[in-house]
């Protein structure tokens, strides 16, 4: 519910309203902030509001919204993390498969679109089931703490 009465969104388009890059000003420990792995221009979060356990998302530290935006040392920096996000998430809980993406635009899905973010969703057959058709809501079998602390203890080994 906090996702959908828009606890946490943005309140422009422009870095100061953004909450990726006020948790990337925070100080605050990377636990705190669900930051998994930290590289020279990109950085992985664990999502918020997560789709599955595990849920990642990969973003360039600098502020851009678009893909096209991106410098080609970016693009490449984007790439290398989304592979290692899911070399990690398979070590740790074995997916049966992946969502990998990017939603351009709020239109397209994007919930905080001044900011590019490329989702790394684990997926397991049967993973979806009735409790978000019926009950509005999704279970997730694992606490954000429990599982920030497994993927950054596996991103480093």
């Amino acid at each position: 519910m906090a996702y959908i009465q828009g606890e946490n969104k943005p309140d422009g388009d422009d870095s100061d309203g953004c909450p990726f890059c006020r948790l990337l000003e925070s100080g605050q420990p990377d636990s705190d902030s669900l930051i998994v792995a930290r590289g020279e221009l990109v950085f992985a979060i664990l999502n918020l509001y997560p789709y599955n356990p595990g849920h990642l998302m990969v973003l360039p530290y600098r502020h851009v919204a678009d893909y096209t935006e991106l410098t080609d040392e970016e693009t490449v920096a984007v790439a290398e993390y989304t592979k290692r996000a899911m070399r990690v998430i398979r070590t740790i809980s074995a997916p049966h498969g992946f969502n990998i993406g990017l939603n351009q635009g709020p239109v397209a899905g994007a919930g905080i679109a001044a900011h590019l973010h490329q989702h790394v969703v684990p997926r397991w057959g049967g993973d979806s089931n009735f409790m978000p058709v019926i009950g509005h809501t999704k279970v997730l079998p694992q606490l954000l703490g429990d599982t920030w602390k497994l993927l950054a203890d596996a991103w480093a080994e």
